[in-house]
Parts: structure tokens; sequence; C-alpha cells
């Protein structure tokens, strides 16, 4: 059992693990970190062995359903579903709509402006634009899923044509020296050229780098324009047979063991 101290007075790493073994006990099933989580925190270790586990609590099982720790998905779930219910703080993505709105650009791009980062809040960080591209590219037009792949790299190159600059905040998180990598100038080098370059650039322009916390934006606010440009499949997200289900079902899922 976990020490009752640590989940009030250990660091927040050690709370959130042992909060985690506390209510898996409670609940009477083993929850086994995904790889992806275990390198997060620094574990370069074998994956635990789930027998093991198991024998160390009788009559547990292994979780391979809901885990009962989150809210329950509906059956065909939606987009909207996915950003009430498994998606993280989506307030930055909602204000970015919102100015894209009020600055009267078309649908298509507010919707692209209220996708762009939904990988960071829903699935994974890293290469957020090509993963969030990707997720939504069967339920787009294409030149949406291509804007929301080509911001990652146009971020961060200014454009004086239209009055885009470097990010101030990127100086305070990546330090003044930061240099892209090798595959980002490549891509900006692309999207550049590229037909639906502005499209691209237009989300960059209404992203909003430091929202602000004091401004809540509610999603009601882009339901029309959801249901006219995202092409909700009728069996929900997850269970439409796109190339692209298995990764709504890990969001809705994201403890399953296999």
């Amino acid at each position: 059992m976990p020490d009752t101290n640590t989940l009030t007075t250990g660091s927040m790493a050690e709370r959130a693990d042992a909060l985690e073994e506390k209510m898996a006990r409670d609940l009477d099933v083993i929850v086994i970190k995904s790889r992806l989580h275990m390198w997060a925190e620094g574990d370069l270790g074998p994956t635990p062995n789930a027998g093991m586990l198991m024998r160390d609590r009788p009559g547990a099982r292994i979780l391979m359903g809901d885990d009962p720790r989150l809210p329950k998905m509906p059956e065909k779930p939606t987009l909207v579903d996915f950003f009430r219910l498994r998606f993280g703080p989506s307030m930055h993505l909602l204000q970015s709509a919102r100015h894209a709105k009020r600055a009267g650009v078309s649908e298509k791009v507010v919707l692209a402006c209220l996708l762009h980062d939904i990988a960071g809040v829903g699935f994974i960080r890293g290469d957020h634009g090509y993963w969030g591209a990707q997720l939504v590219e069967p339920y787009v037009e294409e030149e949406v899923s291509w804007a929301i792949r080509a911001h990652q790299a146009l971020r961060f190159y200014p454009d004086e044509s239209v009055g885009y600059v470097y990010p101030e905040s990127y100086v305070a998180l990546f330090g003044e020296d930061y240099q892209v990598d090798g595959y980002i100038e490549e891509e900006y080098k692309r999207a550049r050229e590229h037909k639906w370059y502005m499209t691209g650039r237009l989300i960059t322009m209404n992203d909003i780098y430091s929202f602000d916390p004091n401004v809540h934006v509610e999603l009601d606010e882009f339901a029309d324009i959801i249901g006219r440009n995202f092409r909700q499949p009728e069996q929900g997200l997850g269970f439409d047979n796109s190339p692209v289900a298995h990764m709504w079902r890990a969001m809705i899922r994201p403890a399953k063991y296999l």
C-alpha cells in the first residue's frame, strides 16, 4: 500500500503515483503505464510484468476496458465529447478560434485554429502538428489538415508581409539561442511555396501564444462551425474503421493494457 504521507507531502510525481496506486487498489484493477508514460518519467527499464503484479494482487485484473477513474465516453463519441471528456485544458484553442472568428476569416480557418493543438491536449505533444493533422484528416477538408500540419513549422518563422513575428513567449520557453530541427526547416521551405501557405500562416497569426486566463470561451460558440466543417462519423470517432480510428480509441481508453 502507498504511504499515506506520500499522498500529501511527496513531490508532484510521487503524489500522482501514490494516488494512482491507491485508486487502482480501491477499484481492484491493475493499471500498467504505457511505455510512453514510462519514458516521460525517465524509466528506461523493462515493462512491468503483468503476471507478477497479479500475483501480488490476488483477484485483481489488468485493465482492458474503460478506466473507471475517467468520465465514461458515449458509445458514439463526437469531437465535442472529446473536448469535454478527454482533452486537457483547451482554453488556448478556444481563445485562438474566437480570435480567428472575430478576424473574419473563413470557417475552415476557424476550425483549423480550434483543432491546431488537439494532439497536445489529448494525445502527445512532440510533433503535435503532424499528429493533430493525422487525427482529423479523414474528417476535414484537406486544406485544413495540411494547415494544421504546416503550422508546426511556420510558427517559428516570421512573415513581415502579414505582420507575423517570432513569439516572445518562445524566447522565454526555449531560449534565445534555440534553433529548430532540420526537418522543421525543410518543412517550412516546402510550406512557404505551397498553394495553401496562407491558410497555415493564418493559424499562426491567430494562435494565442499567451492566452488570457481571465477570458473564458465556451465550446458551444463553435458548435455550428464544427457541424458544418467536421465530418462526424455516424459510428463515432474511434469506431468508423478509418485509418486513424485507433488513435481516437487510444484517447478513449488511454490506460488499456493491450
